[in-house]
């Protein structure tokens, strides 16, 4: 443990449960259903309204062997080439091989993909699939669907759920072990204000960090909380380094920041091609799949692109579609585009890189357990590695299935007596707080020195920046200086985490000097599988430094020293 906590006022209420899970996305909720399922007392605790996470912005589908043809050794083959050699291998197996059931589990539960003439499911390609093995509903609001699907069955369940709450920190027993979380509820209800949910094990389900950068397609409510609380409470990070970006992305102009839309990998999946400004397909000869190659590579040949043409964005054409296909298989992407002047059906869509996904994040292992006992990570906020340098598209929703089902499977089968926490909830050494308008400084820098293109010198840069704010808020908070005090609050708590995550994120990037995946070290081209071949774990001291360590091979250690 550290220590660190963020700055709070005291738990002014609690209540009591078997499992708390924060997230409500189809990690959170399937973990929350199966353990209700298997009697446990669930609290569903989730930033937003419950239908508010990143499942729903998911447009391109889930990808499993379905397909007549298709096997999990195929899709196990796929995954790891877009991996480049960091993925964890039996993780790896676990997921293609579990995931076909998963799915069926899942239509169980409710959710209805679209299905061909003949009534089976109706799958399409992505990037890095040599296969048609994407499942999708909506034509391309499968996020939505599955959200749907879940929201309904855990109302139905009537699991006990904590809406529009900011989890703040871990709570612990005497022995070090989970005991819950602290919270904070934003307005009036049931619970208001900070409280706590005590429970002997705790599952992080948080999503993204995209908000880290200027431009994501992450939801505002990304702001990487879940990664922070978890380096608060002393569990290691891994492989945070591998930030994705959508290599598709609408362009609404240089100066657009926050959550930008997305235009899925489904499009380059049914024959969209990627242009230049005059009209040129740029993706032939680079790799056999041409627009189809794995993210990191296509997002990488977009940027040389636009740097090779002094261009701010790249284009996407797909008005070969004709307008019936884009309103049945894309209506979504359609009313976007045509919300902001573009019509697919008639010009090419304006596209650039933005923030995407984490394929890093809390190491687990494969039953979801991270370094700290009582305490699980599962979807984008978990480090599984299955994704290795580069998640295969498609593969985060069936992690987030997978993986739930395994987490509820151990919590099930341990069902840990309740502890009660130790101390003050509101002891510790507080984490200095941001001012909200240090957020946007941080998403700057991000964006400037650890984005698509990195560098020795533009890492050392935003290094360095990021390291001012963390003075100038310890500064504040140390004495009088002038400054007005960082009132506690939602804003002031992301930035704080923005901050905490990015210090992190800059650490192994600065550490991990080659090119691999979607880490692209501008200053070292090349992938260094003698000496690089290796995982970045990343823990905070109690100083509040991050202290990386390069693993011995490109396996994981054990989250247990017993195992």
């Amino acid at each position: 443990m550290t220590g660190i906590r963020l700055t709070a006022p005291a738990p002014g209420w609690a209540i009591d449960a078997d499992v708390v899970v924060v997230g409500s996305g189809v990690a959170g909720l399937t973990t929350a259903l199966r353990c209700a399922a298997a009697g446990l007392d669930t609290v569903v605790v989730t930033k937003a309204r419950l239908d508010d996470g990143s499942t729903r912005w998911a447009q391109g589908g889930i990808a499993a062997a379905l397909g007549e043809g298709d096997t999990p050794e195929q899709h196990l083959d796929d995954t790891l080439v877009a991996g480049a050699g960091l993925c964890d291998e039996e993780a790896v197996r676990t997921l293609v091989t579990e995931g076909p059931d998963a799915v069926r589990r899942l239509i169980d539960t409710g959710a209805h993909f679209d299905t061909t003439d003949s009534g089976d499911i109706a799958l399409t390609r992505e990037g890095g699939h040599h296969r048609r093995r994407i499942a999708h509903a909506g034509g391309d609001a499968t996020g939505a669907e599955i959200s749907r699907a879940l929201v309904g069955a855990v109302r139905e369940a009537a699991l006990h759920t904590i809406e529009n709450a900011l989890v703040l920190d871990l709570l612990t027993d005497a022995e070090g072990r989970t005991a819950g979380v602290s919270l904070h509820v934003m307005g009036e209800g049931q619970h208001d204000g900070v409280g706590a949910v005590r429970a002997p094990s705790v599952v992080l389900a948080t999503g993204g960090m995209g908000q880290v950068f200027s431009a994501t397609t992450n939801p505002p409510v990304s702001t990487g909380d879940g990664v922070a609380l978890a380096l608060r409470a002393g569990a290691e990070v891994s492989d945070l380094e591998f930030v994705q970006f959508h290599p598709t992305v609408l362009f609404l102009g240089a100066d657009s920041e926050g959550q930008q839309p997305l235009v899925s990998e489904a499009v380059r999946g049914e024959g969209a091609h990627l242009v230049d400004g005059d009209g040129v397909r740029f993706m032939l000869g680079q790799h056999e799949l041409a627009e189809l190659a794995p993210r990191d590579i296509v997002a990488k040949a977009i940027t040389r692109q636009m740097l090779d043409h002094g261009a701010e964005h790249m284009y996407l054409d797909a008005r070969h579609f004709g307008a019936r296909m884009w309103e049945q298989r894309f209506p979504t992407i359609l009313a976007a585009c045509r919300s902001h002047g573009i019509d697919p059906v008639t010009e090419p869509i304006p596209v650039a890189p933005a923030a995407h996904y984490a394929s890093g994040g809390i190491r687990t292992d494969l039953r979801g357990r991270t370094t700290v006992p009582g305490l699980y990570a599962c979807g984008e906020v978990a480090c599984t590695g299955v994704h290795g340098a580069n998640r295969l598209a498609s593969n985060s929703l069936l992690e987030g299935l997978v993986f739930a089902e395994r987490i509820a499977a151990d919590i099930a089968e341990a069902r840990p007596p309740r502890t009660e926490p130790a101390g003050d909830p509101g002891a510790g050494d507080p984490a200095p707080l941001l001012a909200p308008e240090a957020r946007t400084a941080i998403q700057r820098t991000m964006t400037r020195g650890a984005g698509v293109l990195r560098s020795a010198d533009s890492l050392a840069a935003a290094a360095e920046e990021l390291e001012a704010l963390h003075r100038e808020a310890a500064a504040d908070a140390e004495g009088p200086s002038g400054a007005k005090a960082v009132v506690p609050g939602v804003d002031a708590w992301e930035a704080t985490n923005l901050l905490l995550v990015s210090r992190v994120l800059v650490a192994a990037a600065r550490e991990r000097e080659e090119t691999r995946g979607c880490h692209w070290r501008e200053d070292r081209p090349d992938r260094d599988d003698a000496h690089s071949r290796r995982h970045l774990v990343v823990r905070v001291a109690p100083d509040r430094t991050p202290v990386v360590h390069r693993t011995e091979t490109a396996a994981f250690p054990p989250v247990r020293p017993s195992d």
